[in-house]
């Protein structure tokens, strides 16, 4: 039984196996991610050991990894300890974080959806917010990462918002979405992750374990954004239109009560005082009070016009 001859290549050859610049290579191995070549009389020889070891290198860079910290992962690799669980923890990580299918869209499909006339501003826009891609060797057609969010923006369009004003609500909205992921991403790794985040990379045990975690706090996130999005909604849709409702024609006639809006720092600064569930109680009866002294102090200071019965008496 012969024994299978090993691939050899020249730096030129691993370059085109690889996908890295003969440059980029030469990088690596002054920084000790690549072991150096074997030396053949004037000539360095490549084996697939070196292409194996791209391969993790370019995999590592497109999963978000330094430089810095892919040498210290292949240094655990290259001591014994494995690299499998770090890379199924990254793997789960990057996974889709919603069950979601990515959709496709044809130019004219897209025109029509938004009321038949081409506006090149607005798929511009769209593009540059992430809501349709490219897709490559064609002109006339787009990917659609979240066919949701086209439909929110198609219904709106609809209801007579302009595509403009569309564009600019996602980019505030997502600037607060942004920062709701950072703050729940902060909160779970300082609590539950910062166990695993030690100076050495995990085991392959404790990446595992980490892995897990993730799949179980997955969801969490959206749940409770969910929940608290229609409390608000809730909250804030019916205060609005019954202040928008007491701001009509017939709200000056009308006997019902008015609503009006208290600044958030001033409700924040009452359920400091008095407690949440007594802010309601609070704030009504400081507003009777108030109408009850004004009508006092009204009282008192017309009362210097009226006669008392001393005056009358000395009357002539």
């Amino acid at each position: 039984m012969t024994e299978q001859s090993v691939a050899e290549y020249r730096i030129e050859d691993l370059a085109h196996h690889s996908g890295a610049t003969v440059r980029t290579i030469r990088a690596y191995q002054d920084r000790g991610l690549l072991p150096r070549p074997e030396r053949r009389g004037r000539a360095n020889v490549y084996t697939d050991a070196h292409l194996s070891r791209l391969r993790q290198i370019a995999d590592l860079l497109e999963r978000g990894y330094t430089l810095a910290s892919i040498k210290e992962l292949l240094e655990a690799w290259d001591a014994g300890r494995g690299l499998g669980g770090v890379l199924g923890l990254v793997a789960e990580v990057d996974g889709p974080w919603t069950d979601e299918r990515a959709g496709r869209i044809t130019r004219a499909e897209l025109d029509a959806r938004f009321g038949g006339e081409p506006d090149e501003v607005a798929v511009r826009d769209a593009i540059e917010l992430g809501v349709l891609e490219r897709v490559p060797g064609t002109d006339d057609e787009f990917l659609v990462p979240s066919p949701q969010e086209l439909a929110v923006a198609a219904e709106l369009h609809a209801a007579g918002v302009p595509l403009s004003a569309i564009s600019g609500h996602l980019r505030e909205l997502r600037g607060h979405v942004e920062h709701i992921a950072a703050r729940f991403l902060e909160f779970t790794t300082e609590h539950v992750f910062a166990r695993y985040l030690g100076p050495q990379p995990p085991t392959d045990a404790e990446a595992a374990e980490a892995a897990s975690l993730v799949r179980r706090l997955r969801p969490l996130a959206q749940q409770s954004v969910d929940a608290e999005l229609a409390r608000a909604m809730r909250l804030f849709a019916t205060q609005h239109l019954r202040r928008h409702l007491s701001e009509g024609p017939a709200a000056e006639s009308s006997d019902e009560p008015q609503f009006v809006a208290i600044p958030a720092d001033t409700m924040q600064a009452v359920s400091r005082l008095v407690g949440p569930e007594h802010v309601s109680a609070f704030v009504a009866a400081a507003a009777e009070r108030e109408v009850h002294t004004r009508t006092l102090d009204a009282l008192t200071s017309s009362s210097g016009n009226i006669p008392t019965v001393a005056q009358k008496g000395s009357i002539t």
